[in-house]
């Protein structure tokens, strides 16, 4: 462990910041207390003993009641201390009360990295050959591993094995960042070059469905996202290519992510292509 230990008063307008997003590289505890609390005051030496043995790996921070009542309503503060750790942006362990310090510890052990995660942690500083064994290092400790999995997985399709890359995702719960990796493959798959491009054009334009469906793959393999959603929404009004050019359009939607313009302009007239 290094680095020194952080505890810190967090605001609600902080709280995003310095909880939810921290919390997706390194774990959070978030004390909920108020001056006034008496036991929030004999917990408070207890988490900061425990918290220095996770220095560097674990933050613990305090949120006053009084001064973030949303905050409190929102994490369903009921009595205080209240205690809650964060991973990935979500709660994943919480107490309420003064608690002994063998909880305590358990708690913070809890939302401490793993061995993967800290070769996966090693990895994002490594390149090449040393990253990916790093790499499957971390996936040897935990086959599901979902940050090792998706790191791999990008390194392998990156280096054209698109099969092996699916293959690995295939292992762990459809995240948004795996969807999105795995709409990347799917994409970057239907690549073709510029007369390819054009004769596909012109099968679409003389009503070929197949030709419009592999057409708006193709472009979207490209990075012409606008002309590929349009030729995969007339993909999706023809019987034969529906299905399929529904797939497609959702992939290039997990691509895009859905706040983008072109996503949020898509959907409605993918409904009414459907219903």
């Amino acid at each position: 462990m290094s680095d020194t230990t952080v505890t810190r008063d967090v605001t609600e307008a902080g709280f995003a910041a310095e909880v939810l997003e921290t919390s997706r590289s390194r774990g959070v505890v978030v004390d909920f207390w108020a001056p006034w609390c008496g036991p929030c005051h004999q917990l408070a030496p207890v988490l900061e003993r425990v918290a220095a043995r996770y220095t560097g790996d674990v933050d613990l921070v305090k949120v006053n009641v009084d001064e973030a009542p949303d905050l409190a309503r929102r994490y369903r503060v009921q009595g205080i201390p209240s205690v809650k750790a964060f991973r990935d942006g979500g709660v994943v362990a919480e107490l309420t009360g003064v608690q002994p310090e063998a909880v305590i510890e358990r708690l913070f052990a809890g939302v401490a990295p793993t061995a993967a995660d800290r070769l996966v942690a090693q990895a994002g500083r490594a390149s090449g050959e040393e990253r990916e064994r790093l790499l499957r290092a971390a996936l040897d400790e935990d086959p599901g591993h979902v940050a090792a999995v998706t790191a791999l997985a990008r390194l392998l399709a990156d280096r054209g094995e698109r099969e092996k890359a699916h293959a690995l995702l295939d292992r762990v719960p459809e995240t948004s960042d795996v969807a999105r990796l795995r709409a990347e493959l799917s994409v970057a798959g239907a690549a073709r070059d510029t007369d390819t491009l054009d004769r596909l054009r012109a099968a679409a334009q003389s009503g070929d469905a197949g030709a419009t469906l592999e057409l708006g793959r193709a472009l979207a393999a490209a990075g012409a996202y606008e002309e590929a959603i349009d030729a995969l929404l007339a993909a999706v009004r023809a019987h034969a290519t529906r299905d399929a050019a529904r797939v497609a359009l959702l992939e290039v939607f997990n691509l895009l992510g859905e706040d983008h313009e072109l996503v949020g302009r898509s959907r409605p007239k993918l409904a009414s292509a459907l219903f």
